[in-house]
Parts: C-alpha cells; sequence; structure tokens
C-alpha cells in the first residue's frame, strides 16, 4: 500500500513532543515499514532586535505524517499522547494533495543557519504574498513580535479590513 500525508491536530505548542511520541509508539510496536517522514513545517529565525534564536512553527497544532493508512496505523496515531484527532474526518482522513505537501516542504529551511527576520515598521506599506488576500497591498497597523504576527489594514471597497498575519505571509514593498 502506497504512503501518503496526513495532517494530525496535536496540542498547541506540544507538537515536536507528539512527533517524538509518535516516533516512539512506532518503534515500540515495529511498524517502521508503513511510517516515512513526520514532519513539524517550521523554522529557525532570528529575532532582530534581541538577537535571539526562535523557532517558528509554520501551523502551529498540526503535524504531517507520511504513513500507509490502516486500521492499525489509525489507531497507532490516535492514540499516541498529545495528538488530538486526524483532520478532514474522524475515521477515514482524506490524504493531504501532493502538490501541499511539496509547498510545505519547499517552505521548510533546509541549512541550518537561522533566517533573520525582516524588521516591520508600523506605518509600512507591505504586500500579501499568502491567504485569501493575497497580491494585494495593505499598512502595517501592529506588530507583535512575540508571536510573528503583524496587523495590516487593506482598503477593501473603500474601506479599511484588518487583518492578521504571520511575518511569512507578508513582503516589503521596494520603492
Amino acid at each position: 500500500m502506497a504512503m501518503l500525508w496526513y495532517a494530525v491536530n496535536t496540542l498547541s505548542g506540544s507538537e515536536e513532543k507528539a512527533s517524538r511520541a509518535l516516533h516512539q509508539r512506532i518503534e515500540m510496536y515495529e511498524l517502521g515499514d508503513r511510517f516515512g517522514r513526520v514532519l513539524v513545517p517550521s523554522e529557525v529565525i532570528v529575532d532582530p532586535k534581541t538577537k535571539r534564536k526562535i523557532t517558528r512553527r509554520f501551523f502551529p497544532g498540526y503535524m504531517l505524517v507520511e504513513m500507509s493508512l490502516d486500521n492499525e496505523t489509525w489507531h497507532l496515531v490516535k492514540n499516541t499522547p498529545r495528538v488530538m484527532r486526524f483532520v478532514g474526518g474522524s475515521r477515514n482522513p482524506p490524504p493531504v494533495p501532493f502538490n501541499e505537501v511539496e509547498r510545505i516542504t519547499a517552505m521548510l529551511n533546509d541549512d541550518e543557519t537561522p533566517r533573520e527576520v525582516l524588521d516591520f515598521e508600523v506605518g509600512e506599506e507591505v504586500r500579501l504574498t499568502e491567504g485569501r488576500y493575497a497580491s494585494m497591498r495593505g499598512v502595517v497597523e501592529e506588530i507583535n513580535e512575540a508571536r510573528g504576527k503583524l496587523r495590516v489594514v487593506i482598503n477593501m471597497f473603500g474601506r479599511p479590513v484588518p487583518t492578521e498575519l504571520g511575518f511569512h505571509q507578508v513582503e516589503k514593498l521596494t520603492t
């Protein structure tokens, strides 16, 4: 049976612990031939102000598991500590489309050098690169560095629409 990717919901902030617990259970039950990789999509960044290394997760509360789905593997993942549920269905979850998995793995920082976060400023104009407002322009209204989020105001039909985005979802406009 072919291995497909499945999204799994974990306790928020416990993605790495859930991944380690799943690896331990796979070894304990000797099911390594039915499992591939387990990914917690994240990157290491350097905070420009404090110069500290921070691990930023792209999808907090989720991990991706490559596996052959059957009754035994489903129960193994479902009963892993800190794992809540499969995304998309309780008993027969749909696999994550391969093109989506490729997009997520392309976002991962392969080299071990931490990437420096762009230093945004309030009032600065940015372009959205992801989400439902992708390719639109907006103005930074608020910066929450601890969470890696920006509040950007977009003008839509003459009305301001505030939206909260991650640093990786916007890019600075070059003047």
